[in-house]
């Protein structure tokens, strides 16, 4: 069992590393296209049917760069295709979402003093409300207000924060934030598979049959890529929030939550401006600091109670039940409970890392993977060792780790 423990934090780190270098390629793709698209201009030279073109520099040489918003009279034998960037950071996301939050749902998923559900309904809950978010977008899209641009960015706004008052009364407030950003993103992805590139496709398919495709196509896939450029700093906020509780676990969470979607709009707008040529909107900045401000106010506010702190589950029953428990916790709590507490004693701190708790024997049962993982096989915990945990002490919480886990 202990073996099969460290395979699966390699397995999640394995899939974590995936989805960061997977998110990176297609951000950037999207971002440089984004870009691209904006900073066309029109020349006397352009061939037949070309929109605009680019020239740029870049490691020693020059691009030129044409685009034609239908096609040109003749379609190269080769086209590449911009998909599988997002295809594999939307799998490689769900992976990750799977490891740590369907398996380890008890812990990170459910938390019983908002909603007392089973493991099986909670991750029903989860997923049906990622599908149900591109339904509702897809539809708003599709509908006579996706022809308003604003109108219609207005209405997803309203409707993203909704989501987030939502999940945070259905699951932990760090899976609340987690769940923020696989929805989103799950709209994101799904406009490429389900949108972009098949109106792609029909175009292609029309050009090989002689036919003239209609301009339809790319003005839809167009609409859907300005979308998720400026839905992709949110979600990438999302998904590092819960890393820092100050983000998630907080009364005001989901305000928090939109409040991000301001200002990720707020910043990609400065960017747009300035890749269209349209000027310096150094405003932007400004609002963009005073919506963070707002956050950083916010977060202040009353905290959450963690789910792992007021509510056993039934991992942690187990390992409550293996013969060196107690000893296993009297080092935890003499040894990490200083900053892992409600309150905790130690300087400089003003709430636990992480908001793991671990200053009663239940919160120590229920992080005993963490705690194992950190302070017993690796060295990891406490920083630097500053409260001096012994040799001894870390086989004794390996050994608890390893007879709850039998």
């Amino acid at each position: 069992m202990p073996d099969y423990a460290i395979f699966y934090e390699w397995l999640t780190f394995a899939a974590r590393w995936t989805h960061v270098i997977t998110a990176v390629a297609w951000i950037g793709s999207s971002f440089y296209f984004i870009a691209l698209d904006l900073g066309l201009r029109k020349t006397p030279s352009l061939p037949p049917l070309a929109h605009g073109e680019e020239w740029q520099v870049h490691g020693g040489g020059f691009y030129h760069v044409q685009k034609y918003l239908v096609a040109p009279e003749f379609l190269p034998e080769h086209l590449t295709w911009f998909k599988w960037e997002s295809y594999s950071t939307w799998l490689s996301g769900f992976v990750l979402l799977c490891l740590v939050y369907y398996a380890g749902a008890d812990l990170f998923l459910i938390d019983r003093n908002v909603l007392d559900v089973p493991v099986w309904g909670a991750i029903l809950i989860s997923m049906g409300s990622i599908g149900l978010g591109w339904v509702v977008y897809d539809t708003l899209c599709k509908s006579p207000l996706g022809k308003s641009t604003y109108g219609l960015m207005g209405l997803l706004f309203v409707v993203l924060v909704a989501m987030a008052y939502a999940y945070t009364h259905l699951f932990t407030g760090r899976a609340a934030m987690l769940h923020m950003g696989v929805f989103t993103a799950t709209i994101m992805s799904a406009n490429v598979f389900m949108i972009i590139i098949p109106n792609q496709k029909i175009v292609v398919a029309d050009l090989k049959a002689g036919r003239v495709p209609d301009a339809k196509y790319g003005k839809i896939a167009k609409q859907r890529s300005l979308h998720n450029n400026y839905l992709t700093l949110p979600v990438i906020f999302f998904m590092l929030s819960s890393h820092y509780p100050l983000a998630f676990a907080t009364e005001w969470n989901w305000l928090i939550a939109g409040l991000i979607f301001l200002e990720g709009v707020v910043i990609r707008h400065y960017f747009n401006t300035r890749h269209a040529r349209k000027g310096n909107p150094s405003w932007t900045w400004a609002v963009a600091i005073a919506i963070f401000l707002v956050i950083a106010w916010l977060s202040s506010g009353p905290k959450l109670p963690g789910s792992a702190a007021s509510v056993a589950s039934v991992a942690g029953e187990k390992f409550m039940q293996a013969e060196h428990f107690s000893a296993a916790a009297d080092v935890v709590m003499a040894r990490c409970s200083m900053c892992h507490a409600a309150e905790p004693a130690w300087e400089g701190l003003h709430e636990a890392p992480k908001n793991v708790i671990l200053d009663t024997p239940e919160a120590v049962a229920n992080h005993a993977h963490d705690v194992a993982m950190q302070a017993g096989y690796a060295h990891a915990m406490p920083p630097g060792n500053v409260t001096e945990i012994t040799p001894e002490e870390r086989a004794l919480l390996v050994q608890w780790f390893r007879e709850g886990s039998s």
